[in-house]
């Protein structure tokens, strides 16, 4: 069977992130995602290595869209300007592709430790939130778990609004700011501890 006219990879893919933005990551098979763009599914080889081949795509394209997206609002910020920036990134990120970012859930480390390009992408996330909580003079593992913490919250805030899962009519929107001024009064808190012991040690 000739693979049809102006399908290639791309396409493939990009049709497959509008299903699972569409219908959640549960919806995606090639049966599926041959019927959205018309052809057989044999013909999906021709551009991706079966389904596993196709989620490794789609991992990898959420791991440098969600990092292209950290970059571009936490470059020339720090302190709390950042972590507003890079939190109201992440939370609109979710929100624009609730399916695609499910992706993110298992870090190449757990799925495929030998793929390196993967691996890159996603360490390129970790460092644009490090280099945000350095700012607050928190470095090391300290910067780990302030940076697991950060995730965390915006994970949870934004999954949950994707899911239609907050049912009390108030502003999401405010309750996502004082959640934003939380957080960076919990990083103030812990780089004044993080002074006072160096003050401490050093005396």
């Amino acid at each position: 069977m000739s693979p049809r006219a102006g399908l290639d990879r791309d396409a493939v893919v990009a049709a497959a992130v509008d299903l699972v933005n569409r219908e959640g990551a549960g919806a995606l098979s090639l049966k599926r995602l041959a019927d959205e763009l018309g052809v057989q599914t044999p013909s999906l080889y021709n551009h991706v290595d079966g389904l596993p081949g196709l989620q490794r795509e789609l991992t990898l394209l959420n791991a440098r869209l969600l990092g292209d997206a950290l970059t571009a609002a936490a470059i020339g910020k720090a302190g709390p300007a950042a972590i507003a920036a890079l939190m109201d990134a992440y939370r609109e990120y979710i929100k624009a592709n609730p399916g695609l970012y499910l992706y993110a859930v298992r870090p190449a480390a757990l799925d495929a430790p030998h793929d390196a390009e993967r691996t890159r992408a996603e360490t390129r996330i970790v460092m644009v939130a490090v280099a945000v909580v350095n700012s607050f003079g928190l470095t090391g593992d300290d910067a780990i778990h302030a940076v697991r913490a950060l995730r965390s919250v915006v994970h949870g805030f934004a999954t949950l609004e994707s899911a239609g899962g907050f049912g009390i009519p108030l502003d999401l929107d405010e309750s996502f700011r004082r959640l934003v001024a939380m957080v960076i009064a919990g990083l103030e808190r812990q780089q004044l501890a993080a002074g006072t012991g160096r003050a401490t040690a050093s005396a």
